[in-house]
């Protein structure tokens, strides 16, 4: 860990969770796969495609509506929906066809373990501060078996426009009730979770896992999720 800013006083913690929580990359890959077989099994045309086909779809609706980028499920699923209809599907049965591809990556993307490891920290960190998540993704803490340690968690879409942007975080505080300055956002990306946690007057904590070099330094650094056991006070 290395310490660029002295903590102030905290009363929560607030985790992103993809990449810090636990390694993301298998989950997106299993997910895809899983939409990708559902859309063929329901829409035999799209048998040929793979991930990059619907992805095209996704950037051609983004450059239409920026805004959809802040509701990744839902600029998910109409980017199915529009690739469904360039293969000539009617709308109908492209809606419905989209809907059932969408439902088969969320499935897939929400089956995420963390390790007991994981756990263990959560539970001890949970003893001594509140705890929240913030997320750009669709993950759910629930169904990972971590929610009974979160006051709740926030995503992006559904609870404001995603990190860097201020929303998520603002929101966070008026529902813990606290100043931003008392909430330390833990995640890996620089950009979203560093920036994001800083403009919204949070502090931050960087998962650092590529020894990046940056001209904005965080609170603190970590290599490793599990050097957050030293926020932990002694206990008599």
């Amino acid at each position: 860990m290395q310490i660029y800013k002295a903590l102030a006083p905290l009363q929560a913690l607030s985790f992103d969770l993809d990449d810090t929580l636990y390694d993301n990359s298998p989950v997106i890959a299993a997910a895809e796969q899983a939409m990708l077989s559902a859309l063929a099994e329901h829409a035999p045309q799209s048998n040929q495609t793979d991930s990059d086909f619907w992805w095209q779809h996704r950037l051609k609706l983004a450059k239409v509506t920026p805004e959809i980028r802040h509701d990744i499920g839902r600029w998910r699923l109409l980017g199915i929906e529009a690739g469904l209809l360039e293969l000539g599907i009617a709308q109908a049965e492209a809606k419905k066809v989209a809907q059932q591809g969408y439902d088969a990556f969320l499935d897939a993307r929400t089956r995420i373990s963390v390790t007991p490891e994981i756990t263990g920290l959560l539970t001890k960190l949970a003893k001594q501060y509140r705890l929240i998540a913030i997320t750009n993704g669709n993950a759910c803490i629930q169904k990972m078996g971590i929610g009974g340690l979160f006051e709740f968690s926030l995503q992006a879409g559904p609870d404001g426009k995603m990190k860097p942007y201020p929303d998520m975080f603002q929101l966070a505080a008026e529902r813990l009730q606290l100043n931003p300055a008392q909430i330390l956002h833990i995640g890996d990306s620089h950009r979203a979770d560093v920036m994001g946690a800083l403009a919204a007057g949070c502090q931050a904590a960087w998962l650092d896992h590529h020894q990046q070099q940056v001209s904005t330094l965080p609170h603190i650094r970590l290599t490793d999720v599990q050097q957050l056991n030293a926020l932990l006070l002694p206990t008599s």
